[in-house]
């Protein structure tokens, strides 16, 4: 084994719900505007947007029940609802009907969003990087293998604040389905075991304040809660 210069990083994981296995997480792919309701509410034409996508880092990620802080350098903190996808088997240039059989299985997701840099990059056309990609931004509960849970190509999406209903929609409203996101994305990159996607939120996106906990609920899966110091 090679030596390094500092410790090497720790693997981000995932649980496996139902065990006391883990999936290791290698790169997170967020599909933008994949519901066009939500595209709606962020000002753009849902019709005419082929999917597109940014990364939050592997070590963003925060485990269901876990308390967070309230993120620096924003005012403006907003939850987003999504079914993320995990990759088991990699692959390039996947077709459309060979999509599923990439798939290790899925979660309930919370893309947090910095609302106010993100406002603040697009008026300015930068990179939103530091309104997507910061500490504790990729809220992801226990994964469920697609053998138990199938295909999740419908069913119930909500988020909860405090217990007020925030966002509800059906998986099935996805303006690019599932298979046609991993193929999409399959264009652009090499997919490789360990990854995972977020695949898009519907409308209802709004603020969690200091001191809030919000809960992501999709039908067949385990919770994405968190709560906000």
């Amino acid at each position: 084994m090679s030596k390094t210069v500092i410790p090497t990083p720790s693997q981000p994981l995932l649980p496996v719900a139902n065990s006391d296995l883990h999936f290791p997480v290698r790169r997170i792919f967020c599909v933008g505007r994949n519901y066009a309701e939500h595209a709606r509410e962020m000002g753009h034409d849902p019709d005419r947007e082929p999917p597109f996508f940014f990364t939050k880092p592997a070590d963003a990620i925060v485990h269901s029940g876990t308390h967070i802080p309230y993120p620096p350098a924003t005012e403006n903190l907003h939850h987003e609802a999504e079914l993320v996808v995990a990759i088991g088997v990699g692959g390039a240039k996947i077709p459309t009907d060979k999509a599923q059989h990439h798939i290790w299985g899925f979660a309930a997701g919370n893309d947090l969003t910095r609302r106010d840099l993100q406002s603040q990059a697009k008026a300015a056309r930068r990179p939103w990087d530091m309104a997507k990609g910061f500490d504790h931004s990729a809220v992801i509960g226990p994964l469920h293998p697609i053998s138990e849970v199938g295909s999740m190509t419908s069913g119930r999406i909500a988020a909860y604040v405090d217990e007020e209903l925030r966002q509800e929609a059906d998986l099935s409203e996805m303006i690019w389905p599932i298979a046609d996101v991993i193929a999409h994305l399959s264009h652009f990159v090499t997919l490789a075991p360990g990854d995972l996607i977020m695949t898009g939120t519907p409308a209802g996106v709004g603020p969690i304040a200091r001191g809030q906990s919000c809960r992501i609920e999709i039908a067949g899966l385990s919770y994405a809660e968190i709560t906000l110091t």
